[in-house]
């Protein structure tokens, strides 16, 4: 990954944080890792505990972010929420949703679209 492209991850990532905060959602943790990867945002929406997953692109290349987002990725982040839900049982009671945020910038303009349960596991 270029230095670039991390910077525009790392930006993304604060802004996708900054607008979920200003649309009421509480942010528990960011970047949880485990064996499985990574989970970029971990919030809550009301009683609502809310894996989240930022794709950052610069450009005009949103519609790819939201594509990249497939079955194999989709996987991975039931296996992450899991492998996070056993570390943090004190949040295994609460609804569980997953939500996409796709993070656009071009030039010095962001645009941030959020995917509100953008899919269901079939846990």
């Amino acid at each position: 990954m270029t230095i670039l492209r991390k910077l525009l991850g790392n930006q993304g990532e604060q802004k996708a944080c900054d607008y979920l905060q200003q649309k009421g959602y509480f942010i528990i943790d960011r970047n949880v890792r485990s064996r499985f990867g990574e989970m970029d945002l971990v919030a809550m929406d009301g009683e609502t505990l809310v894996f989240c997953e930022v794709r950052s692109r610069g450009g005009q290349a949103i519609d790819e972010a939201a594509q990249s987002i497939g079955a194999a990725k989709q996987q991975r982040l039931v296996r992450l929420a899991q492998a996070y839900l056993q570390k943090r049982p004190e949040l295994g009671d609460y609804e569980c949703r997953f939500d996409a945020i796709l993070v656009q910038k071009v030039g010095s303009v962001w645009s941030i679209n959020l995917i509100t349960d953008a899919f269901r596991p079939g846990w």
